[in-house]
């Protein structure tokens, strides 16, 4: 190599987004029995079971990172966590890739959680949001509803170590399974969004958008 060459400058590399974890790794999720829940913490599944694949989930837009929960803590309530404080490589990269600039951790659970099944029943009435929802769960389970481009109800069980993402505009809910709990992250880019529009928001301009890339493309593309 000439000495020319060793003096030019190396070219810089390009930033590289952290890959979601591979189809085996994703939730269990499954479509939902039709109508009203007698019970939300239940599974409520169809019967015969009709599982949601995660081809289904990625057309919703949801995005999924299996993490390592087992190695790292965090305490039971920071409102707010500062996310520069993660000592997870795997969650630092993933911070740094999307964003996430706040961050706050909760434990819902009838000790932590005051007004306990009054919170969890508000948790469960359908709605949107107007920025992207994150969730990492660091330990415990519970249930995210979310409707897919037919407007059917798919369950998704999250557990100990998944981190998920839910696309602005998606008609969502969620709901402690029967174990009462479930200890999570939530990620926020810029000033957290607190607020939940309630179903129906076909006019709000994030279901509109949510409608246009999710929806109105898969029309096109059958």
């Amino acid at each position: 190599m000439s000495e020319e060459a060793k003096t030019e400058p190396e070219a810089k590399k390009p930033k590289m987004s952290v890959e979601q974890s591979p189809d085996e790794e994703w939730p269990e999720a499954w479509y939902m029995v039709e109508g009203d829940v007698e019970d939300q913490k239940k599974e409520n599944r169809q019967e015969p079971n009709k599982a949601a694949t995660v081809e289904d989930l990625r057309k919703m837009g949801i995005q999924y990172w299996k993490m390592d929960a087992e190695k790292y803590e965090y305490p039971i309530k920071a409102v707010p966590w500062d996310p520069k404080d993660a000592v997870d490589p795997r969650l630092t990269a993933i911070r740094d890739d999307r964003g996430y600039s706040y961050a706050d951790i909760i434990t819902i659970h009838p000790d932590h959680l005051p007004g306990f099944e009054e919170k969890v029943k508000a948790f469960f009435e359908e709605h949107i949001h107007d920025a992207e929802e994150i969730r990492y769960i660091l330990d415990g389970s519970g249930f995210f509803d979310v409707r897919d481009t037919d407007d059917k109800w798919v369950r998704i069980h999250v557990k100990k170590g998944d981190l998920m993402t839910l696309p602005e505009g998606i008609y969502h809910r969620f709901t402690c399974d029967e174990k009462d709990y479930i200890h999570a992250m939530r990620l926020f880019i810029g000033q957290p969004v607190w607020t939940p529009f309630n179903r129906p928001q076909e006019d709000h301009p994030s279901r509109k958008a949510y409608v246009e890339k999710f929806i109105e493309e898969k029309k096109e593309d059958n």
